[in-house]
């Protein structure tokens, strides 16, 4: 049941993201040990009994002065963190495989995160990346901004190539101490711009995901015969015929993969590559991960 809750291609008939974020979450959070970590910070969690060692400073007095026993008083440890969601809207995101394109899955993968993100009482922001359109949420806490924050997402058409890197300059300004940054992309680009935005991430953000976007026709070359190509950034058009062009593309692929994952974890990037047949929980459980660090 949890797998087929995660399972993306079962969400192509639902609209809300908001539902398919809780289902997601809830899905996964069914296979998952829940613990609340508690500790000396800012909301009120509960009281227990005084034990040898405690800090005196976390005693309730007034709770004393009515049962003349002596309580400690707990809370939730304030570690929210502001989670930057940054994601590649250009026209290659809309290669489609099955039932869904890609920024389908980013819109799933990344509703599912800020959902699981707010619960956890971190503020979220979102930053979408075109040639023509840079949307930008700043990171906040409320279920009002994160209805805004679904409301950009479902908006959110591929268009374009990736924005030139003069234009992103907010992508790249930090505003809090505690920070993660989630980039989506497919790393298609047309010479290293997504790569320069990336390092640029990773040198201002210790804690930076790079989730990699694959369809599973693009990963295997499950085409065949003669076809054309089509760059969905550029229009340029390519003729190939599959059965021989396999062997060397599957080659030339699975270099690229090797150094392309090594050169981020060279960055101190943290790297996972999705395929849009596969459930979500990888990504859940990778930012969960990351979340703990901080």
């Amino acid at each position: 049941m949890p797998h087929r809750l995660l399972n993306p291609q079962t969400f192509a008939a639902i609209k809300d993201l908001r539902l398919i974020a809780k289902t997601v979450v809830d899905g996964f959070m069914l296979g998952q040990n829940q613990s609340i970590r508690r500790g000396a910070g800012i909301e009120f969690s509960q009281y227990r009994s005084y034990q040898p060692g405690d800090d005196l400073r976390q005693l309730d007095w007034k709770m004393f002065a009515r049962s003349d026993r002596y309580y400690i008083r707990e809370s939730e440890v304030d570690s929210s963190v502001a989670v930057r969601f940054v994601v590649d809207a250009s026209g290659s995101m809309g290669h489609q495989d099955g039932t869904l394109t890609k920024l389908d899955y980013a819109r799933y993968l990344v509703a599912s995160l800020a959902y699981l993100a707010v619960q956890q009482g971190d503020a979220v922001g979102l930053f979408v990346l075109q040639e023509e359109q840079l949307v930008q949420l700043a990171p906040q806490q409320s279920s009002q901004h994160l209805q805004r924050f679904f409301h950009q997402l479902e908006q959110v058409k591929p268009n374009g190539a990736f924005p030139a890197p003069d234009r992103l300059v907010p992508v790249f300004a930090k505003k809090r101490q505690k920070e993660i940054t989630v980039l989506v992309t497919d790393m298609y680009e047309q010479t290293s711009e997504i790569s320069e935005t990336l390092r640029k991430i990773g040198a201002r953000e210790r804690d930076t995901l790079l989730f990699h976007l694959m369809g599973q026709n693009e990963l295997e070359f499950t085409y065949k015969g003669q076809l054309t190509f089509q760059d969905l950034e550029t229009g340029q058009t390519v003729q190939v015929s599959a059965d021989s062009q396999r062997a060397a593309y599957l080659q030339q692929l699975q270099e690229w993969l090797r150094n392309l994952e090594t050169d981020t974890r060279k960055k101190q990037i943290h790297y996972e590559r999705f395929h849009l047949h596969e459930p979500l929980d990888k990504a859940l459980r990778a930012f969960l991960m990351s979340r703990a660090r901080q």
